[in-house]
């Protein structure tokens, strides 16, 4: 066990051979209400006893986050969820049987189990079953589900290392469960099956494409296209997120004319004050800088998915005062990169278009 301060223990797990003790004593913290950063697929989130209302309470003090964002409930196995649910649907029980363990959470009508701190007093609560094995390993030795946000200070980047998580982090939780970088990179998937119609809330890890092959009907929430969120369902809805300290602006439109536009901006940047978050394809056009950082290959979306998050951190460390973000083409996992930047830069968004 590596112990980096007295406030919060940081434990390295080796993924494919994890020891087992690392987990039980994580599992021992999480029993006694604390809290515990853990690894999955999509992001690190902040784990507490799900049904603990007051351990659950202390994860929106560690995070600083708003009490009525709700939190989801991680799960080991697929019968677990079942005393979480009022009832599990025949369309819930189909796509857990394909999806699970991944990255989809679906949104069901709560059991009277659930603690009003973990759904934000609504009467639905977000389940998923992660597909890090760590993880669902350390939720059957706690013997509870999991609460679960992503494991950063309320409103910036979620982290995709355990690095990301000890700068927002240390001091405030109790434990780092650190089995390296999340693969997907994004959160999760989140579709509400509480109502008539199966919605979208959140399009992340697991593509919309991808969940129409099982429901033909899903509809889009219309939050995803920027209408404002009086009481959020799911996490990532109404308030701003993924946001470095810089002002994010997203220029979005035909890969020729937005890389055209970066290289005017550059340019004119004579103060240096500007960072631009860029593909690789459109860096080459750029000159070498520090201020220039990548995310990933437009022809490869699932490496924009897993290098956004990092990439807009490092810009906290650079003196730049606005950022200029490239914005890709919005299918596959690129719908889900485009929503976290667009919340990144608060809905501030360029279109470019052939003929202006």
């Amino acid at each position: 066990m590596d112990t980096l301060k007295k406030e919060t223990l940081w434990w390295r797990v080796d993924a494919k051979k994890p020891d087992l003790k690392i987990i039980a004593a994580a599992a021992q913290l999480l029993r006694e209400g604390k809290l515990v950063a853990f690894p999955t697929e999509t992001v690190y989130g902040l784990g507490a006893n799900g049904l603990d209302a007051e351990a659950s309470a202390s994860i929106y003090r560690a995070k600083g986050r708003p009490s009525d964002n709700p939190l989801i409930l991680h799960v080991a196995d697929l019968e677990d969820w079942e005393p979480l649910v009022q009832q599990i649907t025949p369309l819930a029980r189909k796509l857990a049987e394909r999806f699970w363990p991944g990255p989809l959470t679906m949104i069901l009508p709560r059991s009277f189990r659930v603690p009003d701190v973990v759904t934000g007093g609504l009467d639905t609560v977000a389940v998923r079953m992660p597909a890090t094995a760590v993880t669902r390993e350390l939720i059957r030795q706690a013997g509870v589900p999991m609460a679960g946000p992503s494991a950063n200070t309320s409103g910036k980047p979620s982290p995709t290392t355990a690095e990301a998580v000890w700068e927002d982090l240390h001091g405030r939780i109790d434990a780092i469960l650190d089995c390296g970088p999340c693969a997907v990179g994004l959160e999760s998937t989140v579709v509400d099956l509480s109502g008539e119609v199966p919605m979208l809330l959140r399009p992340g890890g697991l593509t919309v494409e991808a969940l129409r092959e099982v429901i033909p009907n899903l509809q889009l929430d219309p939050a995803l296209a920027g209408a404002k969120v009086a009481i959020p369902k799911a996490p990532g809805m109404k308030y701003r997120h993924y946001a470095p300290k810089a002002a994010v602006e997203v220029w979005e439109g035909p890969a020729d004319l937005v890389a055209q536009a970066f290289l005017e901006a550059w340019q004119q940047d004579a103060a240096e004050e500007t960072g631009f978050l860029v593909t690789e394809e459109l860096a080459e056009r750029l000159p070498a800088s520090s201020r220039v950082i990548t995310y990933g290959q437009r022809k490869r979306p699932q490496t924009l998915a897993a290098g956004l998050f990092a990439a807009l951190r490092r810009f906290d460390a650079l003196p730049v005062r606005s950022i200029l973000a490239e914005g890709v083409e919005e299918a596959g996992l690129g719908q889900a990169v485009m929503n976290r930047l667009r919340k990144a830069a608060g809905q501030r968004v360029r279109h470019f278009a052939k003929g202006e």
